[in-house]
């Protein structure tokens, strides 16, 4: 199984640009940060800082451009910040939501193994509208989301090419990257993404 553990970022702008920051402290990779974008035509684009980054995730997700920059981030207790080189985000972090609370009191090896997470995958997207724990990952391979933490994204601003994408908005239309969205509401979670191979099944 491949594991990444860090934090995925999801929010829109007020241009109908939709993030999804990966900001990964562990992985198969070592640590990166990779990000999803759609643009209100629904293009979606992948940025990541190496091929063989780009590939895996290529091969895991839907995109109709892959491009490779060098990507920093930076995540303090109440900022993050992103440069990729033509997208430039900075995020205002705030408190922890409902649903973060609510995480918290789920035991962490519990609430990141792959048999909680399918088996609370049918109840999961009616409790946050397009949020999915479990699914394909392409290949024959597994998905599994499992989320321990969330904290609201309360501002933010974003630039691609030179050009503002506007203030905070929802992620809305949900994303279409792979099985799961972002969440509606602009968030910061934590969180242990594992991915099973066809021979580890």
């Amino acid at each position: 199984m491949d594991v990444f553990e860090g934090h995925i970022a999801g929010m829109g702008t007020a241009s109908g640009t939709r993030l999804v920051i990966g900001r990964w402290d562990t992985s198969p990779f070592g640590a990166f940060t990779d990000v999803m974008m759609e643009d209100a035509a629904g293009r979606r684009t992948l940025l990541a800082p190496r091929q063989e980054i780009a590939d895996y995730v290529g091969a895991t997700y839907t995109f109709d451009d892959v491009l490779l920059s060098p990507i920093t981030s930076t995540l303090t207790p109440h900022r993050l910040v992103v440069d990729a080189g033509d997208l430039q985000v900075l995020a205002e972090v705030g408190a922890v939501t409902l649903l973060g609370r609510l995480l918290g009191l789920v035991p962490s090896r519990l609430a990141t193994h792959p048999r909680w997470l399918a088996l609370i995958n049918p109840v999961a997207s009616l409790l946050v509208k397009g949020v999915a724990t479990a699914g394909s990952a392409g290949h024959g391979r597994t998905e599994y989301y499992g989320v321990t933490s969330a904290r609201a994204v309360s501002g933010a601003t974003a630039t691609w090419q030179g050009r503002d994408l506007g203030a905070l908005a929802p992620v809305s239309p949900p994303v279409r990257f792979g099985f799961s969205s972002a969440p509606p509401r602009p968030q910061l979670v934590s969180v242990t993404t594992t991915i099973r191979r066809p021979e580890a099944a």
